[in-house]
């Protein structure tokens, strides 16, 4: 069984164990953002303390830490040096804590203390669930799966506020695997349901997926169903399919 926990970006997968899955952590982007001129404190320790709060509370058997664990690329900076092994030490403490690398998680495996295991970044398979972060092609096991979870992309909303802003909101998207695109990559073709989770980090922003998309940003964009894709906020709200939230824009529009 594959739940979001309520009003937080975290996802509860229970099978024969039970593993909590965070993606798009980002730690080190005050770092990029001081560079532009953007001064704010280090969210590492707040992001620590928010997750070693859902561990005591949902105690799970793992800890599974999705991809883009660090932010900056292609070199590391001295605050993810500095905080990270740190970071991965107090969560290992802990609970089994488990990696699978993003695009932006270069260098990490050598910060990465011992008891943190990092798998390869084409994702491994847990209970008949196959976890990869997006970026790239997943490993052929993980698209045997019977699901896929999967971060990267940073699913986001833009609706307009009666008072005419458009903030956007992260959102999980639930839909299935596009058989012929599996096909093509392949050699065999899948329609199993794959769930993409919101960045963890408040920071980072999102894509909102409402809105057309100028770049790529790996095959996700390409192997899921987007317009059947189910758009729900983080508490709970069900927002309907991608297509049905387009029409409704397209009539108030």
């Amino acid at each position: 069984m594959i739940t979001p926990v309520f009003d937080a970006p975290l996802l509860l997968v229970e099978g024969e164990e039970r593993v909590l899955v965070a993606a798009d952590l980002h730690l080190g982007l005050e770092y990029e953002l001081r560079l532009g001129g953007v001064s704010i404190p280090s969210q590492t320790g707040k992001i620590l303390a928010q997750l070693l709060g859902f561990l005591a509370e949902i105690k799970p058997d793992r800890l599974l830490l999705l991809g883009d664990i660090k932010h900056n690329v292609p070199r590391t900076s001295w605050q993810e040096k500095r905080e990270i092994p740190e970071f991965l030490r107090r969560l290992s403490a802990q609970v089994l804590v488990e990696i699978v690398p993003g695009n932006h998680d270069s260098n990490l495996a050598d910060m990465a203390p011992l008891g943190v295991r990092v798998r390869a970044s084409s994702g491994f398979v847990l209970d008949n669930v196959g976890y990869f972060h997006g970026h790239t092609w997943p490993d052929e096991k993980v698209m045997r799966a019977q699901a896929q979870v999967a971060g990267h992309l940073h699913p986001a909303v833009r609706l307009p506020d009666p008072l005419g802003h458009s903030p956007s909101r992260p959102v999980w998207a639930k839909t299935h695997l596009v058989p012929g695109a599996v096909q093509e990559h392949y050699g065999f073709a899948r329609d199993s349901e794959i769930i993409i989770a919101p960045a963890f980090n408040i920071l980072c922003g999102g894509l909102p997926l409402n809105e057309p998309v100028e770049e790529m940003r790996g095959p996700l964009l390409t192997i899921a169903d987007w317009e059947g894709a189910r758009l729900y906020l983080l508490d709970g709200a069900n927002l309907g399919t991608l297509a049905e939230i387009k029409a409704v824009q397209r009539k108030l529009s």
